[in-house]
């Protein structure tokens, strides 16, 4: 084996190390944020701290490996990034957060559902737009009717709402002598 050629050398994987640098970090945003926390578990010496330091020290130990692992080049190449998926999964969360408020959550959603279709390689967003907001639908439906959670309203939850309503009504009146 000919020494000196850059064949069998590698130069350390720069964006692994950042991703290290990045654990490293939230490992001391998390070991910092449980020093805040109370003491407690005077008996048993666990307390609400115990967790948050042991996912801390995992994380660190994490961003120690990344950098060994980075350093000697053992991560395997990358092919490139095509930007375009990404950027319609973007436009569909930017699409979603400006219309939310005004269009509802079933709407909103249902767009999103159907930009990150796109972005996964579905080409009929005539279809996947409407079957993301039948699925948003009857999401909303068991979140805000079944669970009584908040989530955001447009027309679309108010016309739900009054359908499940008179169903609701009509199998009352029906059934309402039966008990």
């Amino acid at each position: 084996m000919p020494t000196g050629t850059n064949a069998n050398t590698r130069r350390p994987d720069w964006a692994a190390l950042i991703i290290a640098a990045g654990l490293a970090l939230l490992a001391a945003v998390v070991a910092w944020d449980a020093s805040r926390l109370g003491g407690g578990g005077a008996y048993a010496r666990i307390g609400p701290q115990t967790i948050p330091y042991a996912i801390a020290i995992c994380l660190g130990g994490l961003a120690f490996w990344t950098v060994i692992e980075a350093w000697r080049g053992d991560f395997p190449e990358r092919e490139p990034q095509e930007f375009a998926p990404v950027l319609w999964i973007v436009g569909g969360l930017v699409l979603q957060l400006a219309t939310i408020s005004i269009a509802g959550f079933s709407i909103a959603t249902g767009l999103l559902f159907g930009f990150v279709a796109r972005g996964f390689g579905a080409r009929k967003m005539w279809l996947t737009i409407p079957a993301g907001i039948l699925f948003a639908s009857i999401i909303w439906l068991i979140f805000a009717r079944g669970l009584s959670l908040t989530l955001p309203r447009g027309p679309l939850e108010a016309a739900l709402v009054t359908v499940v309503t008179g169903i609701g009504t009509a199998v009352s009146s029906l059934f309402g002598g039966v008990a």
